[in-house]
């Protein structure tokens, strides 16, 4: 049957919620990884938080008047990310993964996105080979961290609540690490209260939208990103991501009774700058 690729609604949180669990829960029983999502109500929450939020954009496939999966594109910066991806158990291996990632690469195009990025599940061979025919390039193996918070300062480098008017410092700081800055996601964490940063010497050294799986870092030195991660209350979500080849840090988190739960893998297109500092990446990106 025909498949066809409409914009989401809020109407779809419902359906799309459900097949969003499915998919994940699905492909990670299948290798023995815990799921992303605990339970549907979450993975709903999840998505009705992304439609109703402004530089999102979302996809549904429909076949036969049945979504069959959804697709989401986050734009409130000039490099945009993708995900989540998810495909219903029984309607994937299709094509509509494929047309669901040519339609929010489309719309990169459409917006002159220099670089559009995502990460993905590094036991899930299918995802991998379908981003690489796309024209996705490989940039960095992650470590997804999990565990009891640490909860500790760690010398010389203090943490703090960020204030609107750091947002300035902290751009810089991003492109100095990634040479392009997240300042709209990191606005809008700003806004909820969920950034903190470092501040050595009267300036700002690093910063964390939070530990948590869709929260990113930067740092001037792998003991900025040390420093954010010791100062979380909790790490969400399935965890935070770590470049496992910055084996300082992987060796500092190991020491402090944190596990790796899955590996995952960070790809791009287009643009990309490889880091000169310290970091740790979203889900997205």
């Amino acid at each position: 049957m025909p498949v066809s690729i409409r914009e989401v609604s809020a109407d779809d949180v419902p359906e799309c919620g459900h097949i969003c669990y499915n998919a994940f829960a699905a492909i990670a029983e299948a290798h023995n990884f815990v799921p992303d999502f605990p339970n549907v109500e979450v993975a709903m929450r999840l998505l009705g938080a992304l439609i109703g939020s402004p530089g999102v954009y979302g996809v549904v496939a429909e076949q036969d008047g049945r979504i069959v999966g959804s697709n989401f594109l986050h734009e409130q910066d000039a490099v945009t990310g993708v995900g989540p991806i998810t495909i219903g158990p029984t309607s994937q291996n299709h094509g509509f993964g494929a047309r669901l990632m040519r339609a929010v690469l489309e719309r990169a195009a459409a917006k002159s996105s220099p670089s559009v990025r995502l990460v993905q599940a590094g036991y899930h061979c299918r995802s991998l080979s379908l981003y690489s025919k796309l024209g996705f390039e490989v940039r960095e193996h992650l470590s997804c961290f999990q565990g009891s918070p640490i909860r500790r300062s760690l010398a010389g480098h203090p943490v703090r609540a960020a204030a609107e008017a750091d947002l300035e410092a902290c751009n810089a700081l991003c492109m100095h690490v990634h040479g392009a800055h997240r300042g709209g996601g990191l606005q809008a964490a700003m806004k909820q209260g969920a950034v903190r940063v470092v501040e050595r010497g009267g300036r700002i050294t690093g910063y964390a939208t939070g530990i948590t799986f869709f929260g990113h870092a930067v740092g001037e030195s792998t003991d900025d990103v040390k420093a954010l991660i010791a100062a979380a209350d909790a790490f969400g979500g399935p965890g935070f991501l770590v470049p496992s080849r910055n084996g300082e840090l992987m060796r500092w988190c190991l020491a402090n009774r944190l596990r790796v739960t899955q590996p995952m893998t960070l790809m791009s297109m287009g643009l990309y700058s490889d880091p000169s500092g310290a970091w740790l990446p979203s889900v997205l990106y």
